[in-house]
Protein backbone atom coordinates (compact mmCIF):
# COMPACT_ATOMS: atom_id res chain seq x y z
CA UNK A 1 0.00 0.00 0.00
CA UNK A 2 1.27 3.47 -0.95
CA UNK A 3 1.97 5.90 1.87
CA UNK A 4 -0.08 9.06 1.42
CA UNK A 5 2.04 12.14 1.92
CA UNK A 6 0.53 15.08 3.78
CA UNK A 7 2.34 18.11 5.16
CA UNK A 8 1.91 21.58 6.59
CA UNK A 9 3.27 25.01 5.83
CA UNK A 10 3.12 27.96 8.19
CA UNK A 11 -0.62 28.58 7.65
CA UNK A 12 -1.81 25.66 5.54
CA UNK A 13 -2.23 21.91 5.47
CA UNK A 14 -1.87 19.93 2.24
CA UNK A 15 -3.73 16.66 2.66
CA UNK A 16 -5.71 13.88 1.06
CA UNK A 17 -9.26 14.78 0.10
CA UNK A 18 -12.21 14.13 2.42
CA UNK A 19 -15.87 13.59 1.57
CA UNK A 20 -16.59 16.81 3.46
CA UNK A 21 -14.62 18.75 0.79
CA UNK A 22 -17.17 17.98 -1.96
CA UNK A 23 -19.57 20.88 -1.45
CA UNK A 24 -16.86 23.54 -1.14
CA UNK A 25 -14.98 22.07 -4.13
CA UNK A 26 -18.14 22.13 -6.24
CA UNK A 27 -18.74 25.77 -5.29
CA UNK A 28 -15.15 26.66 -6.21
CA UNK A 29 -15.47 24.92 -9.61
CA UNK A 30 -18.76 26.74 -10.30
CA UNK A 31 -17.33 30.19 -9.53
CA UNK A 32 -16.72 32.15 -12.74
CA UNK A 33 -13.98 34.22 -11.05
CA UNK A 34 -12.00 31.10 -10.11
CA UNK A 35 -12.57 29.40 -13.46
CA UNK A 36 -12.03 32.48 -15.67
CA UNK A 37 -8.84 31.11 -17.27
CA UNK A 38 -9.73 27.42 -17.01
CA UNK A 39 -12.15 25.26 -18.93
CA UNK A 40 -15.92 25.75 -18.49
CA UNK A 41 -17.61 25.84 -15.10
CA UNK A 42 -18.27 22.42 -13.59
CA UNK A 43 -21.53 20.92 -12.46
CA UNK A 44 -21.58 19.26 -9.03
CA UNK A 45 -21.38 15.87 -10.75
CA UNK A 46 -18.35 16.91 -12.81
CA UNK A 47 -16.70 18.40 -9.74
CA UNK A 48 -17.26 15.16 -7.79
CA UNK A 49 -15.75 13.15 -10.66
CA UNK A 50 -12.68 15.40 -10.71
CA UNK A 51 -12.29 15.13 -6.93
CA UNK A 52 -12.56 11.33 -7.14
CA UNK A 53 -9.87 11.25 -9.84
CA UNK A 54 -7.49 13.51 -7.87
CA UNK A 55 -8.13 11.51 -4.69
CA UNK A 56 -7.42 8.23 -6.52
CA UNK A 57 -4.15 9.57 -7.96
CA UNK A 58 -2.97 10.54 -4.47
CA UNK A 59 -3.97 7.12 -3.17
CA UNK A 60 -1.96 5.46 -5.97
CA UNK A 61 1.16 7.67 -5.87
CA UNK A 62 1.09 9.13 -2.37
CA UNK A 63 1.15 12.68 -3.78
CA UNK A 64 -0.73 14.87 -6.24
CA UNK A 65 -3.07 17.84 -6.14
CA UNK A 66 -3.60 17.91 -2.38
CA UNK A 67 -6.68 19.41 -0.75
CA UNK A 68 -5.68 22.70 0.80
CA UNK A 69 -6.89 23.57 4.27
CA UNK A 70 -6.38 26.61 6.47
CA UNK A 71 -4.68 25.37 9.62
CA UNK A 72 -6.27 28.01 11.86
CA UNK A 73 -9.86 27.21 10.84
CA UNK A 74 -9.70 23.74 9.26
CA UNK A 75 -11.57 25.19 6.26
CA UNK A 76 -11.10 23.65 2.81
CA UNK A 77 -9.92 26.47 0.53
CA UNK A 78 -8.90 24.70 -2.71
CA UNK A 79 -6.03 22.56 -3.91
CA UNK A 80 -2.32 22.80 -4.62
CA UNK A 81 0.23 20.22 -5.59
CA UNK A 82 2.06 18.21 -8.18
CA UNK A 83 0.58 16.32 -11.09
CA UNK A 84 1.62 14.38 -14.18
CA UNK A 85 -0.52 15.93 -16.93
CA UNK A 86 -2.84 13.62 -18.85
CA UNK A 87 -2.78 15.76 -22.00
CA UNK A 88 0.07 15.16 -24.43
CA UNK A 89 1.90 18.46 -24.08
CA UNK A 90 4.83 19.63 -26.24
CA UNK A 91 7.14 19.29 -23.20
CA UNK A 92 5.86 15.91 -21.93
CA UNK A 93 6.76 13.92 -19.94
CA UNK A 94 6.77 16.31 -17.02
CA UNK A 95 5.51 17.00 -13.53
CA UNK A 96 3.52 20.20 -13.16
CA UNK A 97 2.70 22.29 -10.14
CA UNK A 98 -0.78 23.75 -9.96
CA UNK A 99 -3.29 25.41 -7.67
CA UNK A 100 -6.92 26.47 -7.52
CA UNK A 101 -8.20 28.47 -4.56
CA UNK A 102 -11.65 29.70 -3.62
CA UNK A 103 -12.06 33.39 -4.41
CA UNK A 104 -12.47 34.35 -0.75
CA UNK A 105 -8.90 33.18 -0.16
CA UNK A 106 -7.20 35.08 -2.99
CA UNK A 107 -4.71 37.80 -2.15
CA UNK A 108 -3.48 36.21 1.09
CA UNK A 109 -0.34 34.57 -0.30
CA UNK A 110 -1.82 31.08 0.14
CA UNK A 111 -1.15 29.94 -3.45
CA UNK A 112 2.51 30.92 -3.22
CA UNK A 113 2.93 29.44 0.26
CA UNK A 114 1.32 26.10 -0.65
CA UNK A 115 3.12 25.91 -4.00
CA UNK A 116 6.47 26.59 -2.32
CA UNK A 117 5.76 23.64 -0.01
CA UNK A 118 4.86 21.44 -2.99
CA UNK A 119 8.07 22.44 -4.80
CA UNK A 120 10.09 21.54 -1.71
CA UNK A 121 8.39 18.14 -1.60
CA UNK A 122 9.00 17.56 -5.31
CA UNK A 123 12.66 18.46 -5.21
CA UNK A 124 13.61 17.13 -1.77
CA UNK A 125 11.53 13.95 -1.52
CA UNK A 126 10.72 12.96 -5.10
CA UNK A 127 14.13 14.21 -6.26
CA UNK A 128 12.60 15.61 -9.46
CA UNK A 129 15.05 17.33 -11.79
CA UNK A 130 12.48 19.88 -12.98
CA UNK A 131 8.94 21.04 -12.26
CA UNK A 132 6.84 23.01 -14.74
CA UNK A 133 3.79 25.24 -14.54
CA UNK A 134 1.64 26.61 -17.32
CA UNK A 135 -1.27 28.96 -17.69
CA UNK A 136 -3.27 30.87 -20.28
CA UNK A 137 -1.67 34.09 -21.47
CA UNK A 138 -4.21 36.42 -19.81
CA UNK A 139 -3.89 34.73 -16.38
CA UNK A 140 -1.64 37.32 -14.77
CA UNK A 141 -2.39 36.17 -11.19
CA UNK A 142 -1.02 32.67 -11.79
CA UNK A 143 1.94 34.06 -13.70
CA UNK A 144 2.74 36.26 -10.68
CA UNK A 145 2.72 33.17 -8.42
CA UNK A 146 5.06 31.36 -10.84
CA UNK A 147 7.42 34.34 -10.79
CA UNK A 148 7.36 34.51 -6.97
CA UNK A 149 8.36 30.83 -7.00
CA UNK A 150 11.45 31.78 -9.07
CA UNK A 151 10.15 29.86 -12.09
CA UNK A 152 11.38 31.07 -15.47
CA UNK A 153 9.07 31.63 -18.42
CA UNK A 154 9.92 30.07 -21.75
CA UNK A 155 10.04 32.61 -24.59
CA UNK A 156 7.64 30.70 -26.85
CA UNK A 157 3.99 29.99 -26.07
CA UNK A 158 2.16 26.74 -26.82
CA UNK A 159 -1.36 25.80 -27.81
CA UNK A 160 -2.86 23.66 -25.03
CA UNK A 161 -4.29 20.54 -26.72
CA UNK A 162 -7.19 20.21 -24.23
CA UNK A 163 -8.48 23.73 -24.94
CA UNK A 164 -10.79 24.14 -27.96
CA UNK A 165 -9.42 25.96 -31.00
CA UNK A 166 -10.50 29.59 -31.10
CA UNK A 167 -10.69 29.89 -27.31
CA UNK A 168 -9.15 32.98 -25.73
CA UNK A 169 -7.28 30.67 -23.35
CA UNK A 170 -5.83 28.30 -26.00
CA UNK A 171 -2.33 29.84 -25.92
CA UNK A 172 -0.32 29.17 -22.76
CA UNK A 173 2.93 30.26 -21.20
CA UNK A 174 5.25 27.57 -19.86
CA UNK A 175 7.31 28.20 -16.73
CA UNK A 176 10.07 25.91 -15.47
CA UNK A 177 12.29 25.53 -12.46
CA UNK A 178 15.19 23.11 -12.30
CA UNK A 179 16.11 21.38 -9.07
CA UNK A 180 19.57 23.01 -8.93
CA UNK A 181 18.07 26.49 -9.40
CA UNK A 182 15.49 25.79 -6.69
CA UNK A 183 18.20 24.58 -4.32
CA UNK A 184 20.24 27.75 -4.94
CA UNK A 185 17.26 30.09 -4.55
CA UNK A 186 16.28 28.40 -1.28
CA UNK A 187 19.82 28.18 0.13
CA UNK A 188 19.67 24.40 0.25
CA UNK A 189 22.71 22.14 -0.05
CA UNK A 190 23.07 20.32 -3.34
Amino acid sequence: MTQIIEFETERLRLRQWLSTDREAFAALNADSRVMEFLLPLSTATESDALMNKIQALIAARGWGFWALEERATGAFIGFTGLHIPMAELPFSPCVEIGWRLAFAHWGKGYATEAAAGALAFGFEHLRLSEIVAFTALPNLRSQAVMQRLAMEREPATFAHPAVPDGSLIKEHYLYRIKRNAWLRSNNRAQ
